[in-house]
């Protein structure tokens, strides 16, 4: 691909944003699946603290079905506090996204005008190789009808003469 500098400078600047578009997508996602784990853990801190609550009520226990609550209470404020950066953290993938997803578009069209632009020179190659062999022909058959008219007076000539003879002797 014969590409100008410039055009390849551009595609390199592009894959190296739509690369790390990407590494902060795959950061957010991870973040995003950290936060949606720890809600998970959280419910699973609640439903325990439901069962230790059973369990006391069963044993008659006062301090277990406090800690029971208690357990059961944190989990619901900790998922409670987890929602919203939940929320957050999936606009902020789908934001990156987008960004990536841009990004991508535009390495893809600096590509595309690489592509072009080497399609172009190889056109341009061909023509001039095409015109070159035109050329090359052509000068041949100059050079054949410049020997044939170099041939041709001598014996044009000849015929002259042979004709001058013919009509004097008659």
């Amino acid at each position: 691909m014969a590409a100008s500098r410039a055009l390849r400078r551009l595609l390199r600047i592009r894959e190296i944003e739509e690369e790390q578009c990407n590494i902060a997508v795959e950061s957010a996602l991870a973040e995003l699946n950290r936060l949606e784990a720890a809600q998970a853990a959280a419910a699973e801190r609640d439903r325990q603290g439901r069962r230790l609550l059973t369990a006391s009520a069963r044993s008659g226990e006062l301090a277990d079905r406090l800690a029971a609550l208690e357990e059961s209470s944190a989990a619901v404020r900790h998922s409670a506090h987890l929602a919203p950066r939940i929320e957050l953290a999936k606009q902020e993938v789908d934001n990156l996204r987008r960004q990536f997803l841009g990004k991508r578009v535009e390495r893809r069209q600096a590509e595309t005008l690489i592509q072009e632009e080497g399609a172009r020179v190889e056109i341009e190659e061909g023509r001039r190789s095409q015109q070159a062999l035109d050329d090359w022909h052509r000068s041949r058959l100059h050079r054949s009808h410049a020997e044939s008219r170099t041939a041709s007076p001598a014996v044009s000539g000849f015929r002259v003469l042979e004709d001058d003879r013919a009509a004097g002797e008659s």
